[in-house]
């Protein structure tokens, strides 16, 4: 039997002035820079681990009227599971033991008995007597409404001394590397090598065989014995008495963490000392001493009987590593069930690997902070389909705060190019993904963005019944899922009447030229021999062959024509009008 912190309510923290985050075993957050990814991992760690000792007044939060917070308050729901992180009604003797008489049972909907609960709740104020902040904890008689949470008066009767040691939180900055841990006793190899006990007789064992070698190494170095000799001389001024001893190798098995030192390399010869190998290898090496200091602390609490569950806060695994290295460090850092992760991230890599259950979108709007998280009245397949259409290929959509949604390759290569010429700048420097969703299936890319509150701009063909087919599409999903298509978060775009991208393309008066340069240099390539009898034969088309023309070389031309576009000074006047429209949707949205 396991346990898990399954629930996160902070007040007044950084810039976190109202949050409440659910969690799972193993939780992903994700945004963009300042969303409070770091200060919910740190406020979690002034609620179960050793941030109160850091706690400066910056970390109390300042309101719009420049009004400082007069206390943080950060309030945990820890609850029984099992190892795969469902919960369960009852928490085992040893946990009982450990939480003692401040666990409570509370019933849940649609669930018969009840469910037992801790809730601790941390108060953070300044100590207007002796200087500094006074940090406080309590158990909770029951976990109160999100409404009125921070009015929950406390008990102080209920006060916890201390800590729970069983259950740690262990963070892992994103600044981690190894070759200045080793120096440092506060780090998790420092703690590691503080913790290196051996028996007395494999002391002196270890000792004698220390002092032969470094006997033999004085002896068969010229400039060490040198050294000593000269040394030895100390003698004349210490009333003859005394010799001087070189130790190369550490002399006291308890000096062994001075000389500590870490290689790696392909072979035992070919290694080579951790400060010698780049940032990458130096942060993943660190991850791991993490791995091994949370097993030794495992042991030692299984040989004392002790409950152990630890949580690993860790910030931008990815830091330094390129993206295959980036999953394997993120698998190896899920792989010990007994206890929960947590990881914050800015990797299209590792969303892409998580369950869409484990994530959490962190968005800031109008200064307040906001959680999301995957709708979870979604069925398996839709879960299954998310995965397969959206996960696997396309991990930056969760840095979003856009998204403009379009048939397929051909728009998805001109949208970008359309962007830049409209906003004057390229369209990843606004946040904005142009997507191809391969025809109409926009189900799984609306249920994903809006989700995760991302706004959509759809734009679409409009020959035949496109325009019909796909507002009933849209429509199927905005009634399945129960969204509101507001004005501040979709807007649908449709093409000129009966047109496809070709037809409203060529359409452009002035756009006409720029097709006809791009399917020259598509077709002839460096060949300029040919080029003028192409372009000619290409200017001699109607409106309607040159269309149909492009749409026999989609999506190929995309590309050329976007580099055509791009070069052009005066490009604006050639984006259609559903572009346009888009575009300026959207740069509302962001500010633009």
């Amino acid at each position: 039997m396991s346990i898990l912190v399954d629930r996160l309510r902070i007040s007044g923290f950084r810039g976190l002035e109202h949050i409440e985050v659910s969690l799972s075993r193993t939780t992903l957050f994700i945004g963009i820079n300042n969303s409070g990814k770091t200060s919910i991992i740190r406020a979690l760690q002034l609620a179960l681990g050793d941030y109160s000792r850091y706690l400066t007044d910056d970390d109390f939060h300042i309101a719009h009227n420049d009004t400082k917070c007069e206390e943080i308050i950060v309030d945990v729901h820890i609850v029984p599971s099992c190892t795969e992180g469902k919960r369960s009604k009852k928490f085992s003797d040893d946990w009982i033991q450990e939480f003692g008489d401040s666990i409570r049972a509370a019933s849940i909907d649609g669930e018969s008995g009840l469910f037992q609960f801790l809730a601790v709740r941390t108060v953070a104020r300044p100590d207007s007597v002796k200087g500094g902040f006074v940090v406080e904890r309590y158990a909770l008689d029951y976990w109160p409404p999100i409404s009125s949470w921070k009015s929950e008066r406390v008990s102080k009767d209920k006060r916890i001394r201390g800590r729970y040691e069983a259950l740690p939180l262990i963070t892992v900055d994103a600044q981690r590397d190894i070759h200045h841990e080793l120096r440092d006793r506060t780090s998790f190899v420092g703690k590691i090598l503080s913790s290196v006990r051996y028996d007395a007789s494999d002391v002196i064992q270890l000792e004698s065989m220390i002092a032969e070698i470094n006997e033999k190494a004085v002896q068969q170095s010229k400039p060490l014995k040198g050294l000593k000799n000269q040394l030895d001389t100390l003698n004349q001024s210490i009333e003859g008495s005394g010799q001087a001893e070189l130790t190369p190798f550490p002399k006291k098995i308890r000096d062994l963490a001075k000389g500590f030192s870490v290689h790696f390399g392909e072979s035992d010869q070919s290694s080579f000392s951790m400060e010698y190998h780049g940032m990458g290898t130096r942060s993943w090496a660190s991850m791991l001493t993490v791995k091994a200091f949370v097993e030794l602390m495992a042991d030692n609490h299984k040989q004392e009987a002790e409950p152990f569950f630890p949580i690993i806060a860790v910030e931008e695994p990815e830091s330094h590593l390129h993206p295959n290295a980036q999953r394997t460090l993120y698998q190896q850092i899920r792989k010990n069930p007994r206890s929960q992760i947590i990881i914050s991230t800015h990797s299209p890599y590792l969303p892409a690997m998580s369950s869409l259950c484990e994530i959490r979108m962190l968005k800031k709007t109008g200064g307040q902070v906001n959680v999301t998280s995957l709708f979870p009245n979604l069925s398996a397949e839709e879960k299954n389909r998310l995965r397969r259409e959206i996960m696997r290929f396309r991990g930056e959509m969760f840095f979003s705060r856009a998204l403009i949604l379009v048939e397929g390759p051909t728009e998805e290569n001109l949208v970008p190019a359309m962007f830049e010429l409209y906003h004057d700048c390229p369209i990843y420097e606004k946040g904005v993904n142009c997507i191809g969703v391969g025809g109409k299936n926009y189900r799984p890319f609306l249920t994903f963005a809006f989700s995760f509150d991302i706004p959509v701009c759809v734009i679409s063909d409009n020959d035949g019944n496109t325009k019909q087919e796909v507002n009933a599409a849209i429509k199927r999903v905005e009634e399945h899922q129960g969204f509101n298509l507001a004005e501040k978060n979709f807007s649908i775009e449709f093409l000129g009447e009966d047109n496809n991208i070709e037809r409203e393309l060529v359409g452009i008066p002035q756009l006409r030229g720029k097709i006809i340069k791009a399917l020259v240099v598509l077709e002839t390539g460096d060949n300029k021999a040919h080029a003028s009898a192409k372009n000619e034969a290409l200017s001699a088309m109607s409106d309607e062959d040159l269309s149909k023309h492009l749409e026999n070389k989609k999506p190929s031309y995309a590309g050329f024509l976007s580099d055509v576009l791009i070069e052009e000074p005066n490009g604006k006047e050639m984006i259609p009008d559903a572009f346009v429209k888009t575009f300026k949707k959207i740069g509302g949205w962001i500010g633009q």
